[in-house]
């Protein structure tokens, strides 16, 4: 089975990239639904979270408030980086939980993990190729403080999360393969079906020669 990591910047368009690879035939984790787990009632990580943020993190269900946590975090590297300590780990075994059930059901194929912090996690040493999404910092920014585009955060809101993430130019040069999701979405559908397909032989490649051991 082929392992691949899916990244990029806040906004560039990963969950995009990742569904239309899902089409395409490749099984997709998604690491940020894992952390969102967390942060409900009983959740991997919850109670360790409200004891470091406080209670006044928490809605009258029980559920962290992530608006209220990301204010706090991304205002203060010192507590996002606490708050990736407790988060972090709990997710990457989570992923290689799934991992190691998609190896089991299909072990001929394609498993995609998309990360945002990939790279920072260091889990991307564990793939065995590593894709950027990218567009231009001026969609970027557009596509968080848009309501059209779902996000509708503040300018500053906006530029404080991707200040807070490792730069897209120091995470192209561990990629070994970049998807630009500047242009069309059919623009984009293009070169993913075209990425997937190169991983489909591979994974055929990789099958065959395990036959003829």
């Amino acid at each position: 089975m082929l392992r691949i990591g899916l990244t990029g910047g806040i906004g560039c368009g990963k969950s995009t990239v990742a569904a239309m690879m899902g089409e395409a035939g490749c099984h997709i984790i998604n690491a940020d639904q894992i952390a969102h787990a967390s942060l409900s009632p009983g959740g991997p990580g919850y109670d360790e979270i409200v004891r470091e943020f406080g209670t006044e993190i928490v809605l009258s269900d029980g559920t962290v408030e992530r608006a209220r946590l990301a204010a706090i975090v991304f205002a203060d590297p010192q507590r996002l980086a606490r708050l990736n300590a407790i988060v972090h780990p709990r997710v990457l075994a989570k992923i290689g939980e799934q991992l190691d059930a998609i190896q089991r059901s299909d072990p001929n194929g394609i498993a995609v993990v998309e990360a945002a912090l990939l790279i920072e996690s260091g889990y991307h040493l564990q793939m065995d190729g590593l894709v950027l999404v990218s567009c231009t910092p001026e969609q970027q920014l557009e596509r968080l403080t848009d309501p059209r585009f779902g996000r509708n955060m503040s300018r500053e809101d906006a530029q404080g999360r991707i200040a807070a993430q490792m730069p897209w130019n120091e995470k192209r040069k561990l990629a070994h393969d970049e998807i630009d999701c500047s242009g069309t979405l059919e623009q984009t559908r293009e070169q993913v079906i075209q990425l997937v397909a190169r991983w489909k032989a591979m994974a055929a490649q990789n099958t065959r020669q395990g036959s003829e051991r």
